[in-house]
């Protein structure tokens, strides 16, 4: 029997990082769902997490925890199939140190994943985004900060890990503003900024300060700010903005919807799904078609590009309803 807890470990903090290049945020994803799996495992085998084996996490195991997130913690399906992912990771690492293991990493690889409902990503329109962006006070520092936080978000249609992690030195305000981002996979992308987003940086670099972080954007206590941090400027200003507008009113706008609503715009400008995959860091172009999908003038341009068969036209003449009645009486033999 081989212990698990020292593989796991080797994994989440050598192999993810520093083999595979993931970012910290991937690691956190992966040991959250490694800790569910290991809590579940011990209570079912009434063991400890730490005195676990990996001959233990058998594919019926693993199929009863899937089953066991949908049902009891009501995880979404796409949730479940994250959660097989990690554990899929983790097996395969597992086999290159443990050859006796292979049988039982194939059954955990041939676990499927869940065909789901893909829904509509939900997004911001024009004037709903301006509300919340004019929302800060910009008489005051925070509120400058704010807005600076808010406009570069959405501008720069930035995942909250990239917004908050930016750096002093990666940002170029002169005759063409840029802003240097690390993203998923460590890729690093440069983005133009646009004039009214370089203004409000602007205004916000001339407020902060020289305090030691090297994140552009601070806290209060002059560190850096935080994914909670920015997600509370957001809730705040979205309630403020809701009071002029009335669309905002009672909605949970998360920072990702920001995102989203950049990648719609940008694709109903220029039309090109290749350029808004580049804006957006995406490895693969498959990823971002679907912003395709909430497009509509992108399926009304195919069907103003084809003739519609000609049919033959008819109009509809409701019958008598005396007699219909007697018709009905004849057939029932009455």
């Amino acid at each position: 029997m081989t212990p698990l807890a020292p593989l796991i470990t080797r994994f989440l903090r050598e192999y993810m990082p520093d083999q595979r290049g993931y970012s910290p945020e991937t690691c956190d994803t992966y040991a959250v769902s490694f800790r569910l799996l290991l809590e579940y495992a011990a209570d079912r085998l009434s063991t400890r997490p730490s005195r676990l084996f990996v001959e233990q996490l058998d594919a019926p195991l693993i199929v009863d925890f899937l089953a066991h997130l949908e049902r009891e913690r009501g995880n979404s399906v796409a949730t479940r199939n994250l959660r097989l992912a990690a554990v899929r990771a983790l097996m395969r690492y597992v086999e290159y140190h443990l050859p006796s293991a292979l049988g039982q990493v194939a059954q955990i690889d041939a676990i499927p994943v869940k065909r789901h409902e893909q829904k509509l990503v939900r997004h911001l329109t024009v004037d709903e985004m301006r509300a919340i962006l004019n929302a800060p006070d910009l008489t005051t520092r925070s509120g400058l900060r704010d807005r600076a936080m808010l406009h570069l978000c959405f501008s720069g249609a930035l995942r909250v890990s990239e917004l908050v992690g930016v750096v002093m030195e990666n940002v170029s305000l002169g005759r063409t503003p840029s802003v240097m981002v690390r993203g998923k996979g460590r890729r690093e992308r440069c983005l133009p900024l646009w004039k009214e987003t370089a203004h409000d940086l602007r205004a916000w670099m001339a407020v902060r300060g020289g305090v030691r972080a090297p994140e552009l954007f601070v806290n209060a206590e002059g560190t850096a700010m935080t994914r909670a941090g920015f997600e509370y400027v957001l809730d705040k200003h979205v309630r403020r903005a809701s009071e002029g507008c009335a669309a905002l009113h009672g909605r949970s706008i998360s920072p990702h919807q920001l995102r989203h609503s950049c990648a719609v715009i940008m694709l109903q400008a220029t039309r090109d799904i290749r350029k808004v995959a580049l804006w957006l860091g995406h490895a693969d172009v498959r990823t971002t078609e679907v912003y395709l999908r909430m497009d509509p003038s992108e399926k009304l341009e195919a069907v103003e590009a084809v003739v519609p068969p000609g049919l033959r036209r008819g109009r509809f003449r409701a019958p008598d309803a005396l007699i219909a009645s007697l018709r009905a009486d004849a057939a029932s033999g009455r």
